[in-house]
């Protein structure tokens, strides 16, 4: 490669990592795949990564209050996962349906479509916030807390919960932006979240200056502030419209109930898909709660925060490809879509690889930075080192759910993810941790072991094609 044919490839580069960060209209139907996937995914994964950024901050202050507290804010954690799943379900919805609209190049009916979701995010978040506030003891006590940490903990676990509203309309209105291509915007509002929540957090927890010393009370009220900032950044430019190819107004708050029959039918399937995939996690943090105790839950809780913090970026990439497959399947493009897939799961695999390898080889000096507890930091670097294993796996599978979704098919991946988390993973994990007498590292070893299953699984549906003839 000649100097100057290096030296033009560079400076495209640039061209388009600034346009992507500038956001704003794009036609990913049309053009080179490759732009089309750097355009959308340079924001996405900026996006994800402050986000997991955050959540290794968060975790680094609250370990300075115990094992007691770390334990809380992962019990918690995995509770707020069913949130999570809900949010992630309307979002999905609302991303693949979005995009499909933008795709047959009809704007308007995704900012009704982008509505109508919105509308139905904050009937549900009422039920979900009020059963937060109301049974927050009782929901640590199921997830295997002993008393002294229920007492410590209920406050921090009321206050995220009862907050869930700002966590289903940050995923909403992002999933919105995400199907009508302005990723920029999305990246935006998470990156104000998360920053506000990383200043917030500290000077909440130690008291900074005139704010009181609230301890892990003050870790949930800036966690809230911080995604509720975020959510009032979203709404500006969902209604002021002036960014982006999609626009809210008052025409579309008329209720449409056959769309909305639409949106849950799509919906629905994503909900239980990560309803499933979570509540499996739920059942194996409760496992390593009750089988190693305090200090094994710790260190697995900070394991699992330096995992979320390189798959979130990676998630990022998998959300481009959701949007790829949405958009060019409404301009009657399949094989495209296809093309975008295949190549953004090379680029994620690339990329997990080299995380495989950090973890494996740097587990415990990742772990020793959140915790000097010598349990809590065996116990971390322990799983760290074995779930890291299967990182390549992770990369595969996650681009090829998020394909499936962006096409509007999502129940094949809520049967996959029924099959290996439920008839597999937690299955394998009390085998290997009652009979095998693994103990806690038995919980780590099904991790990886069932993720694989599942990105094979995923990748033999995704090649049968069947993707390519949902309508939405």
């Amino acid at each position: 490669m000649s100097q100057s044919t290096y030296t033009n490839k560079v400076s495209y580069f640039f061209s388009l990592f600034k346009q992507s960060l500038r956001g704003g209209e794009y036609d990913y139907t049309t053009g080179s795949i490759r732009a089309a996937i750097l355009l959308l995914a340079v924001p996405m994964i900026l996006e994800l990564s402050l986000e997991s950024v955050f959540a290794l901050v968060d975790i680094f202050f609250v370990s300075k209050l115990g094992s007691n507290a770390v334990q809380t804010v992962g019990l918690t954690e995995s509770v707020i996962t069913l949130v999570y799943s809900l949010a992630i379900g309307l979002s999905t919805a609302a991303t693949a349906m979005v995009a499909r609209r933008i795709g047959e190049k009809n704007p308007e009916a995704a900012a009704h479509a982008g509505m109508q979701a919105l509308i139905m995010s904050l009937i549900a978040t009422v039920f979900i916030s009020a059963a937060g506030i109301i049974f927050a003891p009782d929901i640590l006590r199921i997830m295997g807390a002993t008393p002294v940490v229920i007492k410590e903990g209920a406050v921090f676990t009321r206050i995220m919960l009862g907050g869930s509203v700002v966590i289903i309309l940050l995923f909403l209105i992002n999933g919105i932006f995400r199907g009508a291509g302005n990723a920029a915007i999305a990246m935006r509002s998470l990156w104000i979240a998360s920053i506000i929540n990383i200043i917030l957090c500290p000077a909440f927890i130690n008291g900074w200056g005139p704010l009181p010393e609230l301890g892990l009370k003050g870790a949930a009220i800036a966690t809230v502030i911080g995604r509720g900032t975020g959510v009032l950044y979203q709404c500006y430019f969902l209604f002021k419209g002036k960014k982006g190819s999609i626009s809210l107004g008052k025409e579309h708050f008329i209720i449409d109930f056959p769309l909305m029959k639409s949106l849950v039918k799509i919906a629905w399937p994503a909900t239980f898909q990560f309803i499933i995939a979570s509540g499996s996690w739920i059942v194996l943090a409760h496992l390593v709660a009750v089988t190693g105790g305090t200090h094994a839950s710790a260190g697995y809780q900070i394991a699992i925060r330096n995992m979320v913090f390189f798959i979130l970026p990676a998630w990022g990439l998998s959300n481009a490809a959701a949007t790829l497959v949405g958009q060019n399947l409404g301009a009657k493009q399949p094989d495209r879509a296809e093309k975008s897939v295949l190549l953004t799961t090379k680029y994620n695999a690339i990329f997990m690889s080299g995380v495989m390898l950090l973890f494996i080889f740097f587990a415990r000096p990742i772990i020793s930075f959140f915790t000097t507890v010598p349990e809590d930091l065996k116990f971390g670097a322990q799983a760290l080192q074995i779930m890291g294993t299967g990182y390549i796996f992770y990369g595969i599978g996650m681009v090829m759910i998020q394909a499936l979704n962006g096409a509007g098919d999502t129940k094949t991946p809520t049967w996959i993810n029924f099959f290996g988390f439920w008839l597999f993973q937690i299955p394998l994990a009390y085998l290997l941790v009652k009979v095998f007498k693994l103990g806690v590292v038995g919980a780590f070893i099904a991790i990886p072991v069932a993720e694989s299953a599942l990105a094979i699984a995923a990748w033999y549906y995704f090649k049968k094609g069947k993707w390519k003839k949902v309508k939405v």
